[in-house]
């Protein structure tokens, strides 16, 4: 099982190459960022984890900006959205971005997507909260036509173009590796469909219940990164036995003196688990 860290890249804390530098020297093997364009100031749809919402939810730097400095400013480190919000995002200009940030990389980039929580939010992308997994679905299938394809062709009921020319292509082939986020009801279904894993949040509802039920179900190996682990030993345990083939915490936004204690805190609990 790997370890890895997620982090909101805000503009008032540590730059994004900064900190995927110090977590690449600390040995994590995965830097995840989150992403929201804007937070809608109306604050209607309710955050799961509280009555405040932090103001890291809209205080971070564009996902793909802060995803080529943290390729940039390291070798090995793979770095990955969480999650992107693709519901958010024209599919074309997305594929030309995942593409960029992969071959900027050398084939380092993890492509987590999820469809949001925030329904003012989306709304204001023009996105209609009741379609919002079906805009996903054609929105992943699109963007793979135009990975793969020397000259791609989509016609769907959300997204439609005929013939086009994009490149890069990803160094990664067929595609970097898409992983959907989300805990909801229909999630495994969303992963075996058009995905090549799995990456829930630990506070998700029977979540190693869950993660035997993909495998289960799968015709092929899924693997399943899990984020928003807390740095307790016991946590670990309970994810490597159920299977996980990373786990990831999320740490403080802020200047390195916030972030390093919490990082310590995770590496402890990593070094209780692996007795090093």
């Amino acid at each position: 099982m790997d370890f890895g860290v997620g982090y909101f890249p805000t503009h008032d804390g540590m730059r994004p190459g900064d900190i995927a530098r110090r977590v690449e020297e600390r040995g994590q093997t995965a830097l995840h960022f989150a992403e929201h364009t804007h937070i809608p100031a109306s604050r209607e749809s309710a955050w799961g984890g509280g009555a405040v919402l932090p103001q890291k939810y809209f205080h971070t730097y564009d996902l793909f900006v802060a995803l080529t400095a943290a390729a940039e400013a390291t070798r090995s480190l793979r770095v990955g959205s969480g999650v992107c919000l693709v519901i958010e995002r024209d599919p074309i200009v997305l594929a030309k971005e995942v593409a960029s940030v992969d071959h900027l990389s050398g084939g380092r980039f993890e492509f987590g997507i999820g469809s949001g929580w925030n329904r003012e939010e989306m709304r204001n992308h023009g996105t209609d909260p009741r379609t919002r997994l079906a805009l996903l679905d054609e929105r992943v299938r699109a963007m793979k036509e135009i990975w793969t394809a020397d000259e791609a062709t989509f016609h769907g009921e959300f997204v439609n173009f005929d013939r086009i020319w994009s490149w890069p292509k990803p160094a990664q082939k067929p595609h970097p590796p898409i992983y959907v986020g989300g805990g909801g009801p229909t999630v495994i279904d969303r992963v075996l469909a058009y995905a090549d894993g799995w990456f829930p949040q630990w506070h998700d509802n029977d979540l190693v219940a869950r993660i035997g039920e993909l495998r289960a179900k799968a015709d092929r190996y899924v693997p399943v990164q899990v984020l928003s682990v807390p740095p307790e030993a016991s946590a670990l345990e309970q994810l490597a036995a159920a299977g996980a083939d990373r786990v990831s915490c999320w740490l403080p936004s802020g200047p390195w003196s916030k972030v390093e204690p919490a990082l310590e805190k995770w590496e402890a609990a990593i070094g209780e688990l692996t007795g090093r």
